[in-house]
């Protein structure tokens, strides 16, 4: 989730001021105080002032007593007769989690719900009027700017599309057996690639479970068939014949990433096929829908037009993180983590957890 939630007392403005003096940079008072970099810019923008130097210049400064005056000024100025007006702790709550870990207002509540954080706070509000109080800009920091960007209203399509004028590279989802559409069978997933700048090098790889919605995400070096093949193999032999337990099927759609359908299928490590793979009607993105949703989120840390050749396996992993720690509505704001790795044991296969 990040870094624990709290709000600064004056002792921490005080650290800060004297960090700042010394020169240290964001990152490191951030993780002195113990919060995220963005309280620390947002702190200091809050308690910056001009001062006159002996010489008669001026510079900006950072005052813990400024900052610390505006605070509880702002806080004040909620109302009292703002519900949330009258437990300051369950607003400042509300709002780090959309401000530092990228949650929608729903997700929030729905977090506090599911982590039975409920004692810790002596109100309550419902989604509609979190959304009001945000409209209203009745918070210190947080905006609508701050909120995920709304969807459209799904469309409706229809399931096949005739005549499509490209043939797939393998079997056809056509052939995909009902229990594996009804999700409610575990180890079926759906593969997708998210490409960045034109001129970018990378791509990602993008595995969605389809009953879980867990996520894994690996960054390719080339956006070559070549190069997805080679990602399956490594993870093949990570999880060893128990693969084909965790991967029963893979459907993708008919780029030339996942043209190598005997390859993809087929076991390095022994006899016979390691999954089963199944493509989509060309043009109809539906047909992986778990994929387009989960696209979107890695979107809100990676947006388009962004290139990926300067990104880590490391930075790649925390997306993945994020996405999979995200509260669900799905899974009554369990995260998709967490019913994974229950899924994981219920199989017997709590050990290969910290590869997902």
């Amino acid at each position: 989730m990040g870094k624990k939630f709290k709000h600064l007392s004056f002792a921490d403005r005080v650290k800060i001021e004297v960090l700042l003096k010394e020169g240290k940079p964001v990152k490191y008072i951030a993780d002195y105080v113990g919060v995220h970099r963005s309280t620390i810019y947002r702190e200091i923008k809050r308690g910056v002032f001009e001062a006159l130097n002996t010489d008669l210049t001026t510079e900006m400064r950072y005052s813990p007593d400024i900052a610390d005056e505006k605070y509880h000024y702002n806080l004040a100025a909620k109302g009292p007769e703002l519900k949330i007006g009258k437990d300051l702790k369950y607003a400042n709550f509300l709002e780090t989690m959309i401000l530092e870990n990228d949650y929608s207002p729903e997700a929030v509540l729905g977090y506090i719900i599911a982590n039975n954080m409920q004692k810790e706070f002596t109100v309550s509000i419902c989604k509609t009027t979190f959304y009001s109080y945000i409209e209203k800009g009745l918070f210190l920091n947080l905006t609508n700017k701050n909120l995920p960007v709304l969807g459209k209203k799904k469309r409706k399509y229809k399931k096949v599309r005739k005549n499509q004028s490209k043939a797939a590279a393998g079997r056809s989802i056509e052939k995909r057996p009902e229990h594996i559409n009804d999700r409610k069978e575990f180890g079926h997933w759906e593969m997708d690639t998210v490409i960045g700048k034109k001129s970018s090098k990378k791509s990602l790889l993008v595995l969605t479970e389809r009953k879980t919605r867990d996520e894994l995400i690996f960054l390719l070096n080339r956006h070559t068939a070549a190069e997805v093949v080679s990602k399956i193999d490594i993870l093949e032999e990570k999880l060893g014949e128990d693969f084909s337990e965790i991967f029963k099927s893979i459907t993708v759609d008919n780029g030339t990433e996942f043209s190598y359908a005997e390859e993809l299928e087929m076991s390095k490590i022994q006899e016979g096929n390691r999954t089963e793979l199944y493509y989509c009607h060309p043009y109809t993105s539906c047909e992986r829908g778990t994929n387009e949703v989960t696209n979107k989120m890695i979107r809100r840390k990676v947006p388009k037009g962004i290139s990926f050749d300067d990104k880590t396996d490391e930075y790649i992993k925390e997306v993945q993180e994020w996405i999979n720690s995200y509260p669900r509505p799905l899974h009554k704001y369990q995260n998709a983590g967490e019913v994974f790795r229950k899924e994981l044991a219920d199989i017997g296969f709590e050990k290969y957890a910290a590869i997902f």
